[in-house]
C-alpha cells in the first residue's frame, strides 16, 4: 500500500480493497521500522491515529467519505493540534501542549485525514537543512549522509520514504519547495492568504504560508482543496471562493507560455541541476507549451531583502517567548530580567538567536528606514517584476535550487552560503505567489526538482501543468533505495 498515491488509496478505500486502519497500521509500522534512522518525527500518535481511522472507515461505510477521508498524514509540528506537543524543533516549546487545534488542523480532521504524528523541523521554521532542530537533524532518505532541506525536511522526508502519502509544511522563504526538491516529491506553496495562518506558529507574518507535500500533484490537488478557504480569525486571510483545484488537471498544454528568467541560469547553478532542468523544458515543449526568454531584474535583490524582513518580523514575533506564560522558564531566576534573558538564552537555539539580534538591530531606532523600509521598497519592485512577466507568460519556470542534496554538517558553520540555498525560492515569498516543486530528474543520483511559479490564486494552473508532466514522465514515481 505504501507505493500508492493519495488518491489511489482513496479509490481503494472506497471500493473496499483495505480500510483506513489497516492503511493506518501499515503507515505506523513503517515510521516504527523506518524513522529511527531518518529522525523524521517528533512526536508519534498511535492510539489517536487508529481511533481516527476507525471513525474513518464508519463514515466510509455510512457512505459520507471525502477524496481525504482515511488518509494518514504528517503534520509539520508548526501547527497546534489540540492535547499534543507542538514544539516548532524547539526547546522553547519542548513541553507546549496546544489547548487548541489550528485552522489547518480542523480542516484537515474535519475532512476525515488521520494525523499519525508531528514532523521534525528546524527550530522555529528558521533553516534550510533541518539541522537546527533541538531534537537533531533529519536525514534525507536518498542519502542519510545527507540534508532534507529545511525547513519543513521532517514532513518532506516522511513522504518521500513512504512513511505517509501526504504531509504539510510551511514555507516562509522555500521552506516547503526546498525540502520537496532534495526529497524528489511534490511540494505546494499556495498564494499569502490563502491558507488560514491561525494556529501555525508565526515566524515572519507577512512571508508564512501553509502548504503540502505529496507524491503527485493530483494529490496536492487534494489535499489544498480541504486547507483552503476564508477564515475570520486569521486577519491575512483572503475571502475568496476556493478553487476546485481538481476539475482542471487533465487540461492538455497546448499553447502555454513558460516564462524562462535569464537571473535563473547564471553562476553558481549546478551544471548537473541546470541540465535537468533544460530536459523537463524540453518535454514540455513536447506537450505543446512555447518558452519564452524573461527577466526578473530585481532577483538579485531578493535575498538581502529576504533577509532584512524576516528577521525584523521574527524578532517581533518571538518576543512573547519570555518564561512567564507558557514555553520554557529558567530555573531560579533572581528576578524578572534574569527570567527573560536567561529562558530565552538557553531555550532558543543559535540560528534563532542569530535571526532574532539581526532583526532587532534592524527594527532599532535610526535604522528602521535605512533597513526596513528599504527591503520593503526593494519588495515591491520584486513583485512588480512578476506580474510585468505574467503580462506575457502564464507560468515561470526554473530550477528550485542551485545543486542537489548537499551533505549534513557541510554548510552549518556558513550560515550565508546556507541562506543562499533558498535564492530561486525567496522572491516568491516576497511577492506573496503561489509555486511549487515537482521532481524533474537526478544529477549525480540525487533529486533535482522544477520549481513552477503562477500568478496569484493561480494554483489551479500550476497543479494543471505540473500534473500534465507527471503523466508524461516517472519522476515523481521514484522512491529512495532501501525504502521501496
Amino acid at each position: 500500500m505504501h507505493q500508492k498515491t493519495l488518491v489511489e488509496l482513496s479509490a481503494g478505500m472506497l471500493q473496499g480493497s483495505f480500510s483506513s486502519e489497516e492503511l493506518t497500521r501499515a503507515c505506523l509500522a513503517r515510521i516504527s521500522q523506518y524513522d529511527g534512522e531518518l529522525n523524521s518525527f517528533v512526536t508519534v500518535v498511535e492510539a489517536q491515529a487508529l481511533a481516527a481511522a476507525k471513525a474513518a472507515d464508519a463514515r466510509i461505510k455510512a457512505g459520507n467519505a471525502g477524496p481525504l477521508t482515511g488518509i494518514p498524514f504528517a503534520h509539520k509540528d508548526i501547527f497546534c493540534t489540540r492535547g499534543v506537543k507542538t514544539s516548532c524543533g524547539s526547546m522553547m516549546l519542548d513541553n507546549f501542549i496546544s489547548p487548541y487545534d489550528a485552522t489547518v488542523t480542523e480542516k484537515l480532521l474535519e475532512a476525515g485525514a488521520v494525523m499519525v504524528g508531528k514532523t521534525n523541523m528546524d527550530e522555529f521554521a528558521m533553516g534550510s537543512s533541518n539541522e537546527t532542530s533541538f531534537y537533531g537533524a533529519v536525514k534525507n532518505p536518498w542519502d542519510a549522509a545527507r540534508v532534507p532541506g529545511g525547513s519543513s525536511g521532517g514532513s518532506a522526508a516522511a513522504v518521500a520514504a513512504r512513511l505517509v502519502p501526504a504531509g504539510t509544511g510551511t514555507d516562509t522563504g522555500g521552506s516547503i519547495r526546498q525540502p520537496a526538491a532534495l526529497c524528489g516529491i511534490t511540494g505546494l506553496k499556495p498564494t499569502y492568504g490563502r491558507v488560514s495562518r491561525y494556529g501555525m506558529i508565526a515566524f515572519a507574518s507577512s512571508l508564512d504560508q501553509g502548504g503540502t507535500f505529496t507524491r503527485t500533484a493530483a494529490d496536492a490537488a487534494v489535499m489544498l482543496g480541504a486547507m483552503a478557504g476564508f477564515d475570520r480569525r486569521d486577519s491575512t486571510s483572503v475571502d475568496r471562493p476556493v478553487d476546485d483545484y481538481r476539475r482542471d488537471l487533465d487540461v492538455p498544454l497546448q499553447g502555454l507560455k513558460i516564462g524562462l528568467p535569464k537571473e535563473y541560469f547564471g553562476e553558481g547553478l549546478d551544471a548537473g541541476v541546470a541540465a535537468v532542468i533544460e530536459a523537463a523544458l524540453t518535454e514540455y515543449r513536447k506537450l505543446g507549451a512555447t518558452i519564452i526568454d524573461i527577466t526578473l531584474p530585481h532577483t538579485h535583490l531578493s535575498v538581502p531583502a529576504y533577509y532584512v524582513v524576516a528577521p525584523a518580523e521574527c524578532s517581533s514575533n518571538l518576543s512573547r517567548f519570555d518564561g512567564v506564560r507558557f514555553g520554557y522558564r529558567a530555573r531560579d531566576p533572581k528576578d524578572l530580567e534574569d527570567l527573560y534573558t536567561r529562558s530565552r538564552g538557553e531555550g532558543f537555539g543559535d540560528e534563532v538567536k542569530r535571526r532574532i539580534l539581526i532583526g532587532t538591530y534592524a527594527l532599532s531606532a535610526g535604522y528602521y528606514d535605512a533597513y526596513y523600509l528599504q527591503a520593503q521598497k526593494v519588495r515591491r519592485l520584486i513583485r512588480d517584476d512578476f506580474l510585468q512577466a505574467f503580462e506575457q507568460v502564464d507560468v515561470i519556470m526554473g530550477p528550485t535550487t542551485p545543486s542537489v542534496a548537499f551533505k549534513l554538517g557541510e554548510k552549518a558553520d556558513d550560515p550565508v552560503s546556507m541562506y543562499l540555498s533558498d535564492i530561486y525560492t525567496i522572491a516568491v515569498n516576497l511577492a506573496g505567489l503561489p509555486a511549487m516543486s515537482i521532481p524533474a530528474g537526478f544529477s549525480a543520483d540525487l533529486p533535482v526538482g522544477l520549481h513552477i511559479t503562477g500568478n496569484h490564486f493561480a494554483e489551479a494552473k500550476l497543479l494543471n501543468v505540473a500534473h500534465r508532466f507527471q503523466q508524461a514522465t516517472d519522476w515523481h514515481a521514484r522512491s529512495p533505495q532501501g525504502f521501496a
